[in-house]
């Protein structure tokens, strides 16, 4: 059996002296990484991250399982000799449609295992390269930042520094619009390997194969129109932060920032400017017009002006604006959207409704305690017992109900099913009921 342990470590050696030589030399281009692509550590670090996400097979149906069965030992020594003879070639990527909460789709392409795995590689090498490179108001796919801190940064700007006309702004299917040519143009600043940049391109140009029952459909979007990243690559993430920081850039470099007092808070597609009052409209001008020189599109019915706490605003799921406490103090904070406490109920559900009748209620429980502690652990920033309190209830009530309606019985289940049996006996995550009890709490 593998050490993972060891790979792990090496790894991570690699990349803290690839981060330093890049810190410490701003223009330096990496001549050679390739080779460091391909060695088995790299790899074996790679596959470990790709296998604990759990991810679905691509194209060619190969499973975790599958390799773990024949030997992954073998299996990653024949795709590091593949890469080092260069006969690795990229398959067609599998597109599956995600529902959103419009009620849209969002399509989500999957590589296949092997594909993951090489692309997830890089990711470990040029990643901590580029890393270097991005810039502080940029949060997403990021170590050590994540949308929360975005969020407090927003907050930052409007309750500490009086930016408080907010340009809510939205692009139009940002990861599919991002042109080749400059994309590349931001990897060859800092990457002068020949054979890892063709490969990179040979990831953006890939085929793209649809299954409906039987029939199979073959596309090739990106190589025909030239644009997009497709979500679902290990790559997408990186390839989405460079080509968001050159509009960050250019913000700096025309002197937007500076003129109007406009500052970006940045995570993947999604951003705010939060300006002095007065200066908004212009900025929202200024952004739509530079978006366009990057050949991205601003989604107008989508982009809005904030003028905070007349109006509120959400970002990442959280809402900033004026809210009231108790005895109708009124105060600036942040708290759980609407949408977002709307979309966690709908998951509880969807989850409680005759279909599973058939599964056991603990592990209905099991699987309502997964939502209920992923939720909880993003939204613990300010006043959010209220909403936990409104949560509790709902979950409470709606679990009662299917336990009942599955036994056929009649009633709402208050007299049948106590508090001590849904969190004793069946294990139901208790949602905290005091500020205090919140885990991380932050004011």
């Amino acid at each position: 059996m593998m050490n993972l342990v060891t790979p792990r470590i090496s790894v991570q050696k690699l990349q803290t002296s690839l981060q330093a030589k890049a810190k410490a030399e701003p223009d330096y281009r990496f001549y050679s990484l390739w080779d460091k692509i391909c060695r088995l550590d790299v790899l074996e670090e790679a596959y470990r991250r790709c296998r604990a996400n759990r991810g679905s097979p691509g194209a060619d149906g190969i499973t975790f399982a599958q390799i773990e069965t024949e030997g992954r030992e073998r299996w990653l020594e024949n795709v590091r000799q593949e890469l080092t003879a260069g006969d690795y070639r990229p398959q067609p990527l599998l597109r599956v449609w995600i529902p959103k909460s419009n009620g849209g789709r969002r399509p989500l392409s999957i590589p296949t295992v092997k594909d993951r795995t090489v692309m997830t590689a890089a990711m470990l090498v040029i990643g901590a390269i580029f890393e270097a490179d991005l810039l502080e108001n940029q949060y997403g796919f990021r170590p050590k930042v994540d949308a929360k801190m975005a969020v407090r940064r927003v907050f930052w700007h409007i309750r500490d520094h009086r930016r408080s006309e907010i340009v809510d702004a939205d692009l139009r299917d940002y990861f599919t619009s991002i042109p080749h040519a400059p994309l590349m143009k931001c990897l060859t600043r800092r990457i002068a390997d020949g054979r890892l940049l063709s490969m990179i391109k040979g990831w953006l140009t890939v085929a793209v194969i649809e299954k409906d029952g039987r029939r199979i459909t073959r596309t090739a979007e990106a190589r025909t129109k030239k644009r997009g990243t497709p979500q679902g690559s290990p790559l997408s993430p990186l390839l989405a932060n460079l080509y968001f920081r050159r509009f960050l850039l250019a913000w700096r470099k025309h002197g937007h920032q500076d003129q109007l007092d406009a500052h970006i808070v940045n995570y993947a597609d999604d951003f705010v400017i939060c300006c002095r009052p007065g200066s908004s409209e212009t900025a929202m001008a200024r952004m739509q017009t530079l978006m366009n020189r990057l050949g991205l599109e601003v989604n107008d019915t989508k982009t809005r002006l904030a003028r905070v706490p007349e109006d509120s605003v959400t970002f990442l799921g959280y809402t900033i604006g004026r809210f009231y406490g108790k005895g109708g103090q009124a105060f600036l904070g942040t708290r759980p959207s609407k949408k977002a406490v709307r979309r966690l109920l709908r998951q509880v559900h969807d989850r409680t409704t005759r279909q599973w009748y058939p599964d056991s209620p603990e592990n209905t429980v099991a699987v309502i305690n997964r939502f209920l502690r992923g939720w909880c652990g993003y939204f613990d920033q300010g006043p959010v017992v209220e909403t936990y309190n409104l949560i509790r209830q709902y979950v409470d009530r709606r679990l009662r109900h299917w336990l009942v309606q599955r036994t056929g019985a009649r009633g709402r289940g208050f007299n049948r099913y106590s508090q001590e049996y849904l969190h004793e006996t069946l294990g139901l995550y208790r949602l905290p009921r005091a500020r205090a009890d919140v885990p991380r709490a932050k004011a």
